[in-house]
C-alpha cells in the first residue's frame, strides 16, 4: 500500500485510492504517518483535530476515526492501542516523503560533491513527488503545526536542484520558473539571488538589476530589514560583471537537456490543476436526480455574466448528505475544471462561522499563496487585500470552489471566484443570502429504499439481508435521515458480532433516542446548534411550544392559540423555523393554507428542549389535518 501526505493525504493500492470521507480521518491518518513509528498521544491527536477547543467527547471521536482506518486501509496496516496513544505500522506500505528525504539527501550530497548531473535528477524527482500542497486535506489546526517543516523542506530542495541546473548551463530554461517562485515568495533571498543570475546570463542585466530593488523593497516593507549577504553579493557581482557561467567540472557528462517544464511537475502554482476536495464516500446512495442536476448547473455557461462563477446552493436539514453530495458532484465533474478544485469550511468545529479573512486566507493556502494565517498573527493581509489576492489568483481559471456549511448572514461575494468558467457549490441549511443569481437544490429525506440500502451498504449487506425487518426499523428510527443511518451502520460495522436487532430495539424507544444516536455519532443537537442560535426569541419559543405534534401536518392558524399569536403573526414565525430547516412545509390544505410538520428526529430534539420526552403530551393539542 502506497500513502501520501506531499499533497492531500492518501492511501492507496495499486492505482486506487482508498476512499477516506472528511478532514479530521485525514488528519489522524496524516499525524500517524507523520510519526515514523513512534506513538501518537491522544492529547496531540485532540490538537491537530480541534484546536483548544476539543469537545468532552474528543477521545471517543478519535477511537472513531481510528476504528475507520483500521477498516478502510485492512490487514495490510496496522494501527495500534498503545498508551498513550496510537501507533501506525506499514508493513510492507510506502510512505512519499520517506522517498522525497532519501532522494533529497542523494541529491544534496552529489550537489556538494559538484556532481551536478546526478544532482538534478535526483532532488528533480525528489520534487516530482509532490502533488501540489502537502497535507492539503487536513484540518487547519495540523495545517498550522506541521506545513511550515514540510513547505520549508520542498523549498531548500527546489533551491538546491535550481544550483545544479544553474551550474548545469540551463539559466535559460529556469528562468521562467524562477520568476514565478520569485513572485510567490518575495522574502526567499535565495530564489532571487538565483534569478538575478540567470538573467544575466540570459544577457538581461537590466532584470536583473530590477529584481534586486524589488527584493530590497520588499524585506524593507514587509520585514524593515536590509538584503542579506548572499544577496547583496549576487548584486555586486551583477555590477561587477562576475555571474558569467563558471568552467565544467572536469569529466562532466552531458546529457540533452528536457525543458524544465517536463522534468519537474511542480513548477505549476500548487494547487493549479490539483485539488483540496476530500475523498467521495465509498458507499454514496442516492440523490441521483439531485446529482445530475447539480452536474448540469455547474457545467452550464449562460451568457452575460461578465466575470461572475456560475453558483449552485445545496440547502437541507441536518444530517441530509449535503456536504457529501456536494463532494460526490465536485468528483463526478472534475474533468470540467482542470484548473482545480478548492474544499474549504465556512464554519469552525463549534459550528461558528468563520470571519471572511479566515475564509479567504484558506482559500488562498488551498491554491498556493501562502501568506500568514490571520488568526493571532501579526502582519495578517486586511480584507480587502485578500479579496484582491484571491480574485487575482483565480481571474480566467477553471476552477471550483465548494464552500461548506455556510452560516446565516455569512458574506459569501467575497469568495466567489473571478471567473465566469469557474464555478461555485455552497452547502447551507436554508439559502443564503446575497447569492440572488444562484440555483437552488433542495435535499429532501432518502426513499425508504435508499435508506435501507445506505445502511446496508455501511453496516454489512450480508447482515442486513439477514435481519430485513430490523433493517426497516432502524431506518424509520433515523427518519432515513444520512448521517444517522451512516452512523449507526458504521457502529455495526465495526462490532461484527453485535446484530442490526439488538440495536434497532436500544432506539426504539423515543425519549432515549436522541441520547443513543448521540453515541453513534449523531449529535442532533450540536448539528442544529447555529439554527436555533439564529432564531429569533419568538421562534425558539414556537420551537419547542409546538413539539407535541409528532407526525401532523398542521397550519398557522391551528398553531397560533399555542402561540399567543395572531394567525399571521404565526405564520412568520413558522416560516421562520422552515428558512432555518427545522420545519417541513409540506404542502397546502384544501382551503390554500400552508402546512407544516416536524421531521422526526427533529421534534424529538423540540421535546427535549420543551423539557420532557417526545410522548409527553401538552394541553390543547393540534388535530391533525386532512387532505
Amino acid at each position: 500500500m502506497e500513502f501520501r501526505v506531499l499533497g492531500p493525504v492518501e492511501a492507496r493500492r495499486g492505482t486506487t485510492s482508498v476512499a477516506l470521507a472528511g478532514s479530521k480521518i485525514h488528519t489522524v491518518l496524516a499525524a500517524l504517518l507523520l510519526a515514523r513509528g513512534r506513538i501518537v498521544p491522544d492529547r496531540r491527536l485532540s490538537g491537530l483535530l480541534w484546536g483548544w477547543t476539543p469537545p468532552v467527547t474528543a477521545n471517543a471521536q478519535i477511537y472513531t476515526y481510528v476504528s475507520r482506518l483500521r477498516r478502510q486501509l485492512g490487514a495490510e496496516v496496522s494501527i495500534v492501542r498503545r498508551q498513550p496513544g496510537y501507533e501506525i505500522r506499514l508493513g510492507a506500505g510506502t510512505l512519499d516523503i520517506d522517498s522525497f528525504e532519501r532522494l533529497e539527501q542523494q541529491g544534496r550530497a552529489a550537489l556538494q560533491e559538484r556532481r551536478f548531473d546526478q544532482a538534478s535528477a535526483l532532488l528533480g524527482d525528489a520534487l516530482g513527488l509532490w502533488q501540489g500542497s502537502a497535507l492539503a486535506n487536513v484540518t487547519p489546526f495540523m495545517q498550522e503545526t506541521e506545513l511550515p517543516q514540510l513547505e520549508e523542506a520542498r523549498m531548500i530542495t527546489w533551491e538546491n536542484r535550481i544550483e545544479a541546473d544553474l551550474a548545469l548551463g540551463r539559466h535559460q530554461q529556469v528562468t521562467t520558473e524562477l520568476t514565478w517562485l520569485s513572485q510567490q515568495f518575495p522574502l526567499r533571498e535565495g530564489l532571487r539571488a538565483q534569478l538575478i543570475t540567470a538573467l544575466y546570463r540570459c544577457g538581461r542585466q537590466a532584470d536583473a538589476v530590477r529584481v534586486f530593488h524589488e527584493g530590497r523593497a520588499a524585506l524593507s516593507e514587509q520585514l524593515g530589514v536590509d538584503p542579506g549577504e548572499r544577496l547583496r553579493a549576487t548584486y555586486q557581482s551583477l555590477i561587477n560583471g562576475e555571474l558569467a557561467l563558471p568552467p565544467a567540472p572536469v569529466g562532466r557528462r552531458t546529457r540533452p537537456v528536457r525543458p524544465a517544464a517536463t522534468r519537474h511537475r511542480t513548477v505549476r502554482p500548487a494547487g493549479a490543476r490539483g485539488t483540496t476536495m476530500p475523498a467521495p464516500l465509498a458507499d454514496f446512495t442516492g440523490r441521483p436526480c439531485e446529482l445530475s442536476l447539480i452536474q448540469r448547473l455547474l457545467t452550464h455557461r449562460p451568457e452575460g455574466r461578465g466575470d461572475r462563477p456560475r453558483c449552485v446552493v445545496i440547502t437541507g436539514p441536518a444530517g441530509a448528505g449535503k456536504t457529501a453530495l456536494a463532494v460526490q458532484a465536485a468528483h463526478a465533474g472534475a474533468e470540467h475544471f482542470p484548473d482545480g478544485q478548492v474544499f474549504v469550511e465556512l464554519s469552525r468545529p463549534d459550528r461558528t462561522p468563520k470571519p471572511p479573512a479566515e475564509v479567504l486566507t484558506d482559500l488562498l493556502w488551498a491554491l498556493g499563496d501562502r501568506l500568514p494565517r490571520p488568526a493571532g498573527l501579526g502582519g495578517a493581509p486586511e480584507l480587502e487585500e485578500l479579496v484582491h489576492r484571491y480574485r487575482a489568483r483565480t481571474v480566467g481559471r477553471r476552477l471550483l470552489v465548494v464552500l461548506d456549511r455556510a452560516a446565516r448572514d455569512q458574506r459569501l461575494e467575497p469568495l466567489l471566484p473571478r471567473s465566469p468558467l469557474a464555478a461555485v457549490l455552497v452547502t447551507h441549511r436554508s439559502r443564503p443570502a446575497g447569492l440572488d443569481s444562484a440555483d437552488t437544490v433542495p435535499l429532501g429525506p432518502l426513499t425508504r429504499a435508499e435508506a435501507a440500502r445506505l445502511l446496508a451498504s455501511a453496516g454489512g449487506a450480508g447482515r442486513a439481508a439477514e435481519e430485513p425487518r430490523a433493517v426497516d426499523a432502524l431506518v424509520e428510527y433515523c427518519d432515513a435521515v444520512p448521517l444517522a443511518l451512516r452512523g449507526v451502520g458504521e457502529h455495526l460495522a465495526a462490532r461484527p458480532r453485535a446484530g442490526f436487532s439488538e440495536l434497532a430495539e436500544r432506539l426504539a424507544e423515543p425519549a432515549t433516542r436522541l441520547g443513543e444516536l448521540r453515541r453513534l455519532g449523531l449529535d442532533l443537537r450540536r448539528e442544529l446548534l447555529p439554527s436555533l442560535r439564529d432564531l429569533s426569541a419568538a421562534g425558539r419559543e414556537a420551537f419547542a411550544a409546538l413539539a407535541p405534534q409528532r407526525d401532523r401536518a398542521f397550519r398557522a392558524q391551528q398553531a397560533a392559540p399555542l402561540l399567543g399569536l395572531s394567525s399571521w403573526e404565526a405564520e412568520q414565525v413558522l416560516e421562520e423555523l422552515v428558512d432555518a430547516a427545522l420545519l417541513e412545509a409540506v404542502g397546502v390544505d384544501s382551503g390554500g393554507n400552508p402546512l407544516y410538520r416536524y421531521e422526526a428526529l427533529v421534534q424529538l430534539l423540540a421535546a427535549s428542549l420543551a423539557g420532557g420526552p417526545a410522548r409527553v403530551a401538552r394541553p390543547e393539542p393540534i388535530v391533525a389535518v386532512a387532505g
